[in-house]
């Protein structure tokens, strides 16, 4: 492995149990798992090398915070080598979990990949579009067209500051669009930045979908808490609660700052969402309506 790729720090382990109440079949819509480097190798060009987390210290997390469904999104450092979580659904509803996955894919896969991919339960496509110069925007029209028949999603990775023209583009894909990490947007910016106003009218007009995840990677604090987060946060569930979900993040990849605590990430939804059932809406019935689940 090249020294110029940095390795990232393990995700905590001691986790407390939240003091907020996390409802029935609650879901965090977005994790990882990271194998063992030699049984599943990582992408020469990637920006950054994880240890390993497993699929058994992913469930300990979730049974500690009171999560009982997860979507599992494919990282960077794979490539468009699903295997991993693949396998990892796979062994997850041998154990009787019901948990989901984002992948990701060519433009060119084939009908045969997309269907092993839907079978074993993933329910989307994630385009990194945070640095340009790789996937164009006849890739991603390409790609929708080919999942809508599953009735997937894409998933984006993008600045929602510095990308007007692709959120201009948005409500003519055929398919519903998630944006990560509420828009992965520096929330020093605020909610007047003009690509934040516009993922806030796509989710008032129900043509766009947002995880609130990632509050760490879009703080200018050096530690928890964020509240400069919270505006961020506040203004997405406001234009459409019935549009947003939850996720960790976990193991937290290619951050350079303080590891963040889970628990305190999870109880950061109580803040930015003070009214119970609204927070119900956006653990458990968005999932079930984003990705599939039984209700």
């Amino acid at each position: 492995m090249s020294s110029e790729i940095p390795f990232c720090e393990a995700a905590r382990t001691l986790v407390r149990r939240p003091e907020v109440a996390v409802p029935a079949k609650s879901c965090d819509t977005h994790a990882h798992v990271f194998g063992r480097h030699e049984h599943f190798p990582f992408t020469p060009n990637r920006t950054y090398t994880p240890p390993e987390a497993s699929l058994e210290q992913y469930l300990e997390l979730h049974q500690m915070l009171g999560i009982e469904r997860g979507v599992l999104v494919q990282p960077s450092v794979y490539g468009t080598d699903n295997s991993l979580h693949l396998q990892a659904l796979r062994q997850l509803r041998e154990w009787g979990y019901d948990y989901r996955g984002v992948c990701v894919v060519a433009p060119e896969v084939s009908s045969t990949e997309l269907k092993e991919l839907h079978e074993a339960g993933f329910r989307g496509v994630r385009m990194n579009l945070l640095f340009r110069g790789g996937l164009q925007w006849n890739d991603v029209l390409g790609l929708a067209d080919r999942i809508a028949d599953l009735g997937w999603h894409l998933q984006f990775l993008i600045n929602v500051s510095d990308c007007d023209d692709i959120m201009d583009r948005v409500a003519e894909l055929p398919v519903p669009v998630v944006f990560d990490h509420m828009g992965h947007m520096p929330a020093t910016l605020g909610t007047d930045q003009s690509g934040f106003r516009k993922l806030l009218r796509l989710l008032a007009g129900n043509r766009a979908w947002v995880k609130l995840s990632g509050s760490y990677r879009v703080t200018l604090q050096d530690e928890y808490p964020y509240p400069d987060v919270e505006e961020i946060a506040r203004a997405l569930v406001a234009a459409n609660a019935n549009r947003c979900v939850w996720g960790s993040d976990w193991p937290h990849p290619h951050f350079s700052g303080l590891m963040p605590d889970d628990t305190d990430l999870l109880e950061d939804l109580a803040v930015w969402v003070p009214d119970e059932e609204a927070r119900k809406r956006i653990l458990v019935s968005n999932p079930v309506r984003l990705y599939g689940f039984d209700d």
